[in-house]
């Protein structure tokens, strides 16, 4: 048996405390992917985004909330642990990468300037 093996047995189960930081991710999520709809040329170039990036975080960020969600359900079954899993993972890798692109987007001066007035959105990074 493995060190990483002994120490995971000895750690308790988490019992569904995910889901405190599940929900609240997701909803924030699903409401900034709604409040982007209907697409519109005007509200991607008031960010100097092309309307290819505004369509696909628009649908990443709706998505990736939906995900987290139905990956903690599928989560809960005995059988569908693994693809539960595999969707909270490719959701999480989205969340990182809109989150990564947003702090990008407000061309920050420096990265104390993003760790002292960005506090949002490094909350949901991290």
């Amino acid at each position: 048996m493995s060190f990483i093996e002994q120490i995971s047995k000895q750690l308790p189960e988490f019992n569904g405390s995910n889901w405190l930081l599940r929900i609240p991710l997701a909803i924030v999520f699903i409401q900034m992917g709604l409040s982007k709809f209907p697409l519109d040329i005007g509200d991607a170039e008031s960010f100097n985004l092309p309307m290819t990036v505004w369509v696909f975080v628009a649908w990443g960020e709706l998505f990736s909330g939906f995900g987290l969600l139905i990956g903690g359900f599928l989560n809960l079954s005995k059988f569908l642990t693994s693809i539960g899993d595999l969707i909270t993972r490719f959701s999480g890798i989205v969340i990182v990468g809109i989150m990564s692109g947003v702090i990008l987007t407000t061309e920050p001066e420096s990265v104390l300037d993003v760790l002292l007035n960005d506090h949002f959105h490094l909350m949901l990074y991290f």
